[in-house]
């Protein structure tokens, strides 16, 4: 009998339904839909929910639908997703009564900023975060103090409060339940007990019953009665999951994730699971009933400055942007700040905005190109430079997401890491890590056996010298400065 996971993966820009064969560990169907995202002030960012609730069933039954899959087929769920954006919804209805608040959004700065320092280390010290709107916590505050209908749903307790795979998992099962490694980014989890922590709370006016249950990754969430009633057996941010998808999951090992944003993970011992002043710690994955830690870096505009130029009509298709820094012989010191939201980890500058730096009249479209390619490549360096000044050691670097098929950013991450990069194998590395976790469940997978499904990945090794290397880093950081 043929054996599947439905893996769904709910990215910022994106959204996918991918079927899995548990047999031939290969994937057999996939669909996908756009998500439209709305900036109605400057530095806000929020989606339909309910848009992509919708959506998310389409893609699935789908997916279904086109190979004939069976109830008797399907062995479970996973799910995947953005981390950080928050949806408020009606209990009684399951229908948001606003539309999520993107992770990117910007509107609580002053809320953040005006919390005592005290608060500040409060914060840092229980959740391992960095106090700031990045987080899903000041999102839910704005939502009670601004949406009419939070608080009176509060009130009756109908008021429910969760991050993507929470809202998914609700429409899907009726259960208001969550995992670990989205809870703890939520800036309200109590790192050490895994459960939400009362002070935090109160620091943010969030009820408690409003929040959802926290399980472990490989946690039992509950049947999906449009799917087949099939399980959900594993949910996972989609930072977390990639690691596990690009068999990133020994300590000191290190994948990077080029997407919407950019982001940096390295696992790290359970002796040296503590906050960093300038990075996250961040739970990495609850599995087998054991939660393992990582230190994470991340930046906010990755992918998404390079698509604003193509707004821009500064190419076509964007396979052309590796090709077009490539005719280059250096950046002629032109350096790209993608601070459109902000900056984020190591910088963590919420006021900043993007800017361009180092043009006179020989400055052409290839100069900006790789001037914002190189762009998350000099970040990644900072956030691997800060990493290892705090001690931590950094061994197989491994990179997938959208512009990990950028092979001009590949070398330059490389060549300013001064170290070799792998490329990932695995083109849907934040749904495999899904996926695995899903099998790992249900007893169809070992862990010993990630690592060989997600090996024969392309390595990159470094050529420029130290002295270069230097030199171009020194450019960028006095573009910093400017800010």
């Amino acid at each position: 009998m043929r054996k599947f996971v439905l893996g769904l993966d709910e990215g910022t820009t994106s959204l996918r339904a991918v079927l899995y064969d548990a047999a031939s560990h290969k994937i057999v169907g996939k669909q996908e839909k756009t998500i439209r995202q709305h900036y109605p002030h400057d530095g806000w960012v929020e989606q339909d929910a309910e848009d992509i609730f919708k959506k998310i069933l389409l893609v699935c039954k789908e997916v279904l639908k086109n190979n004939s899959v069976q109830k008797c087929e399907l062995l479970g769920i996973a799910i995947t997703n953005q981390r950080e954006t928050i949806v408020a919804w009606d209990r009684q209805t399951g229908k948001p009564i606003y539309n999520a608040i993107v992770w990117q959004c910007r509107r609580t700065t002053n809320l953040i900023k005006a919390l005592p320092q005290k608060v500040k280390k409060q914060i840092h010290k229980t959740t391992g975060l960095i106090a700031n709107p990045y987080f899903s916590a000041s999102k839910m505050k704005w939502i009670l103090d601004n949406v009419p209908a939070a608080k009176s749903l509060a009130k009756a307790g109908n008021l429910c409060f969760g991050t993507i795979d929470s809202f998914l998992a609700f429409r899907l099962t009726g259960n208001h339940v969550t995992d670990t490694t989205n809870a703890s980014r939520t800036m309200l989890m109590n790192l050490h007990t895994l459960d939400w922590d009362s002070k935090l709370l109160k620091i943010f006016d969030v009820p408690l019953a409003a929040l959802p249950k926290i399980l472990p990754s490989d946690g039992k969430f509950g049947n999906a009665k449009a799917l087949l009633d099939a399980p959900i057996l594993a949910m996972i941010g989609d930072q977390q999951s990639s690691m596990i998808g690009q068999g990133a999951m020994d300590v000191g090992a290190s994948k990077v994730t080029i997407g919407t944003g950019g982001f940096v993970l390295t696992n790290v011992s359970p002796q040296n699971a503590q906050p960093l002043e300038n990075l996250l710690l961040t739970v990495a994955r609850t599995l087998g009933g054991k939660t393992e830690y990582a230190i994470e870096g991340s930046i906010f505009s990755a992918c998404s400055a390079i698509n604003w130029l193509k707004e821009l009509g500064m190419y076509g298709d964007v396979a052309e942007t590796s090709k077009m820094a490539s005719r280059l012989s250096g950046n002629n010191g032109v350096y790209f700040v993608p601070a459109f939201t902000g900056l984020g980890a190591p910088y963590w500058k919420d006021d900043a905005r993007a800017c361009i730096v180092g043009m006179n009249f020989n400055t052409d479209k290839n100069h900006i190109v790789r001037a914002c390619l190189e762009s998350i490549a000099f970040n990644i360096k900072a956030l691997v430079d800060e990493m290892r000044k705090n001690g931590q050691r950094i061994g197989k670097i491994s990179v997938d997401g959208g512009g990990s098929k950028n092979d001009f950013l590949l070398q330059f991450i490389c060549d300013m890491l001064g170290k070799d990069v792998e490329r990932s194998s695995q083109a849907e590395a934040t749904v495999m890590g899904a996926i695995y976790v899903a099998l790992l469940a249900c007893g169809q997978l070992k862990r010993s056996e990630i690592k060989q499904l997600t090996q024969n990945n392309q390595v990159f090794h470094p050529r420029l010298t130290e002295g270069e290397r230097k030199a171009l880093y020194e450019g960028w950081q006095k573009a910093i400065k400017k800010l």
